[in-house]
């Protein structure tokens, strides 16, 4: 899916580019609301997202004209979180508003949403059940880890961990977010049961450069790179 990100901040877009990229979309960036009105005829994207905040025009000016010729979908990406900011938006035309900050997954999900509600992309299309990270394999589908073609014997919980880690390489996820969504909604336990499962995942998989501690918020999934010395 090829979807057109108009936003002035680099350091969103980037995580945007970056996120969407692992995602396997497809993507064209854009700085200013003018240069997006113009990626609409020569880029075609199947979805957009945008920012409100643009240098030169505002981005419900972006939407409303947007909408005018085309009905592409059109995700509001926003640090403006005013309950008026979101209706405005949805009532000239956005399909969905995203506050920043966000989360990938949870924007790659709405994206998947809105494009099925639009007809963008089928419904039924199959997801992408398979990770690859270097010599690590996740297969979801199958329940299965491989590391250098030998299997990785994971308990079924070790196993929703990695996977939600793996969603998100390279992003500091939160203990409590890690807690909330692969154990329980309403967990309130120690969470020493997280950082038992991690060590085991750790030993298991060889080295503990594939998960590593985020000080003062929790781990971050990452290949670890071959100079990285194991411990």
């Amino acid at each position: 899916m090829r979807v057109l990100v108009i936003e002035d901040d680099a350091a969103v877009a980037d995580g945007l580019i970056d996120g969407l990229s692992y995602a396997n979309f497809e993507t064209l960036h854009v700085t200013t609301g003018s240069a997006g009105l113009a990626a609409i005829t020569t880029y075609r994207p199947e979805i957009v997202l945008l920012d409100l905040g643009l240098p030169d025009m505002d981005g419900t000016d972006v939407c409303r004209a947007i909408r005018l010729k085309e009905q592409i979908p059109i995700i509001v990406v926003s640090a403006r979180d005013d309950e008026m900011d979101r209706v405005i938006a949805l009532e000239i035309g956005a399909d969905d508003y995203v506050v920043k900050p966000f989360g990938m997954r949870e924007l790659v999900a709405r994206i998947r949403a809105v494009s099925r509600r639009t007809g963008t992309i089928e419904a039924d299309a199959p997801p992408a059940t398979e990770r690859r990270f270097g010599p690590l394999v996740i297969d979801i589908r199958a329940q299965r880890v491989l590391l250098a073609n030998e299997p990785v014997h994971l308990t079924a919980k070790e196993f929703d961990l990695l996977v939600y880690l793996c969603n998100e390489p390279g992003a500091a996820l939160r203990r409590a977010d890690i807690l909330h969504d692969v154990w329980d909604t309403n967990w309130y336990g120690t969470t020493k049961t997280l950082d038992a499962h991690i060590a085991a995942i750790r030993k298991k998989l060889g080295d503990p450069g594939w998960i590593q501690s985020v000080r003062g918020v929790g781990f971050r999934f990452e290949q670890p790179t071959p100079n990285e010395p194991n411990a």
